[in-house]
């Protein structure tokens, strides 16, 4: 093909890239209306990224690649010479053989992606599992892939569910729409904001770091409201997670100390502002008396000792907070019960507001609603909303290098082209009302929008609170325990196609079961990683044992919280002491990693950190689950290796430690219960069952 020829079709293809419904040509099936048979495209070409679209202007197909943005009026040919990416034509192969013979489906099927091969009949080619994307970044020729350059996968689409669930009603909410969606940011913006000014002007202090992400995750296990993302019915309406937070911070934030320095200022700080806030509040005589006492004590005591150690000033700071502290404290819970009180009412206030906007947005365009359903068992589905979806406005897609992104009234969402890649599949999959994918852009918007809202605009923002599990732990959960469901995930960080998420209504096109604390599976094997929020992982603890306890069916579930044992959180106490559960192993902290939450567009180097604090992995099972998945010492060694850290140097939102492989790594320690009857008494944690890998 001529140069000439190819500027042309680029040209065409760049015109026709956004309809006006604000759909992408290329990601529709080519489906011209005529009598010719549809000829489809062999795998290898579809794996290279090549689909064949129709050109309107022309009314001709062309082949269009999704990795390189090259477009052909003719089939590509493997090993061509691309004068774009290899002007010299160094990676071309010879020009001798003919075009790749077409896959020869019938009239009218939809082209199959690679992924559903796993699911065709015993005789159909079957492909080599591999860990990264068939494509090159530069050169269609799959004996030339530049292997460096791939991007990584980190998901696996292709394992089918084992979890089953009584068939329910479709959900009752809202569809999502780019303009709710974005009223819906700036309102949370501004509550945020609001936050931010009450803790200052009342307090004096700024809001505890990531509290009013927590905030959310915590009003959400009680809030009976509307509204996806905001709470608007909560009892009782003070917050004992926001409440818990700031007062930690008054009447000063206690940060980590290295040298003695810091720790005499921060004494001096501290001393300083108990005295400040006691005479400007509401204090009795008794509390005026002793924080006045012990300040003046602790002011003479610095002015006197300039020999002192940075542990004896920690030590007298300690002495000054238990003395003063409850004094403060009792000075202060009015005004932060009221930071507290105030933004859970501007909240609901903010929820009326959206939903209003929402209904007048589907009243305009005449939608009402559906049908019931039967009462039987079936595998898990994702979400469906009774309400249908209103027509969608334009939303714009360009690419950056390997970043896709989508744009609505000024307003820009970015993503990673794999990320992207994944949810275009998990959109095939799961969404049954957009075949043509017309609302595909703007479901994408709504969904990075609300994620992106929710866990705030700062630096690494959030980004702990969707932490994952590393691929090789998922594979070997699956490999020997049956997982094949995370119940705390998201289209963005899931390794599983099936999964529970926080947003059924804009993350339920993506496959999202919805949140899990409304899930109700009668079997299945389950991981669950919640965000680390003592409300919700208690809540968490609860609802897992009332489904172990309703089921008969096989039930499993595989836990991951922190090892915080100072105090010790409740959801982790509770299921020690529950009679369901029948392993438990501690993985130390700086030995292991998470995914990062933000690896849908952090840099490839930063998606693994390592974990500042040890993990608990708890199995919790019923008697059937037991003896379908029971933790043999076989199966837990085999899922321990998975655990061990590589070589590579990963990033640490900690103190600085440098990874020493796998021959350094420290042992895991494992808590073992050999029962298998669900009503033997509590496990004997005094003598643990110790592994070392």
């Amino acid at each position: 093909m001529t140069s000439e020829n190819h500027a042309t079709v680029k040209a065409d293809s760049a015109a026709l890239v956004m309809s006006p419904t604000g759909s992408t040509s290329q990601a529709a099936p080519f489906s011209p209306s005529t009598s010719k048979p549809i000829q489809e495209l062999p795998d290898e070409l579809i794996q290279a990224g090549w689909s064949k679209c129709w050109s309107k202007r022309e009314n001709r197909p062309y082949y269009f690649n999704r990795f390189t943005n090259q477009s052909l009026w003719e089939m590509p040919v493997l090993g061509q010479h691309d004068v774009i990416s290899d002007p010299l034509g160094l990676n071309a192969a010879p020009a001798s053989g003919e075009a790749v013979s077409d896959a020869g489906l019938g009239n009218g099927q939809r082209k199959r992606h690679p992924s559903e091969d796993a699911q065709a009949g015993p005789n159909s080619f079957k492909r080599p599992k591999v860990s990264f994307l068939h494509n090159s970044l530069f050169s269609a020729d799959m004996t030339c892939l530049n292997w460096s350059l791939c991007l990584r996968v980190y998901w696996d689409l292709d394992v089918q569910t084992n979890a089953v669930i009584r068939e329910r009603a479709p959900a009752d909410h809202l569809p999502p729409h780019p303009e709710i969606e974005l009223q819906r940011a700036q309102l949370t913006t501004k509550l945020r904001q609001h936050y931010h000014e009450l803790c200052s002007q009342r307090e004096g202090i700024e809001p505890p770091r990531e509290s009013f992400n927590r905030w959310l995750l915590e009003r959400k296990v009680v809030d009976k409201g509307l509204d996806p993302l905001l709470p608007s019915e909560c009892d009782p309406v003070i917050s004992t997670s926001m409440f818990r937070e700031i007062m930690n911070d008054i009447p000063i934030r206690l940060s980590r100390i290295k040298y003695k320095e810091e720790a005499r200022k921060l004494l001096f700080k501290y001393a300083e502002a108990a005295k400040k806030m006691i005479d400007s509040r509401n204090a009795t005589p008794e509390s005026r008396k002793v924080v006045k006492w012990n300040v003046e004590d602790t002011m003479n005591w610095l002015r006197r000792d300039h020999s002192a150690s940075k542990e004896d000033y920690m030590d007298r700071l300690e002495h000054l907070r238990k003395q003063c502290g409850p004094h403060v404290a009792s000075v202060a819970k009015d005004s932060v019960e009221g930071i507290c009180s105030k933004i859970y009412h501007i909240s609901a206030e903010y929820v009326r507001r959206i939903r209003q906007t929402h209904l007048t947005l589907l009243k305009e365009c005449n939608i009402s609603e559906p049908t019931a359903v039967q009462d039987r068992l079936v595998y898990c589905y994702p979400v469906r909303l009774s309400i249908p979806s209103p027509p969608q406005p334009r939303v714009e897609l360009h690419f950056e290098n390997d970043v896709a992104c989508l744009r609505y009234k000024g307003e820009m969402v970015k993503v990673n082209r794999g990320h992207f890649s994944k949810l275009e599949l998990l959109y095939r999959y799961s969404c049954i009302d957009d075949t043509r994918f017309e609302k595909f852009l703007s479901r994408v918007w709504c969904l990075i929008k609300r994620y992106q809202v929710m866990f705030g605009s700062g630096v690494n923002e959030g980004s702990g609170l969707q932490g994952a599990l590393p691929v090789p732990v998922f594979e070997a959960l699956n490999k020997q325990f049956g997982v094949t469901f995370e119940c705390f995930a998201s289209p963005l960080n899931c390794y599983f196609k099936q999964f529970c998420s926080a947003f059924p209504d804009t993350d339920g096109f993506f496959g999202s079961r919805g949140p899990f604390l409304s899930f109700s599976p009668a079997s299945g094997s389950f991981e669950a990683n919640p965000p680390f929020c003592e409300e919700f992982m208690d809540a968490m603890v609860t609802h897992l044992e009332d489904l172990l306890e309703r089921s008969s069916e096989p039930l499993s579930f595989i836990i991951f919280v922190p090892e915080w044992r100072d105090p010790p959180t409740p959801a982790l106490t509770r299921m020690e002491a529950s009679r369901f559960r029948r392993h438990q192993m501690m993985v130390p902290a700086f030995e292991h990693e998470y995914r990062s939450g933000s690896q849908h567009i952090c840099k490839r180097e930063e998606i693994y950190y390592k974990s500042v604090h040890g993990t608990a992995v708890i199995f919790l099972q019923n008697n059937a689950g037991f003896s379908k998945w029971e933790p043999t010492t076989e199966r837990i060694q085999e899922f321990l290796a998975a655990y061990k850290v590589s070589g590579r140097s990963l990033p640490s939102p900690g103190p600085s430690s440098t990874s020493t492989g796998d021959k350094d790594s420290k042992p895991v320690q494992e808590q073992s219960s050999a029962r298998s009857q669900d009503n033997s008494s509590p496990v004997d944690k005094t003598a643990p069952d110790t592994t070392n890998i």
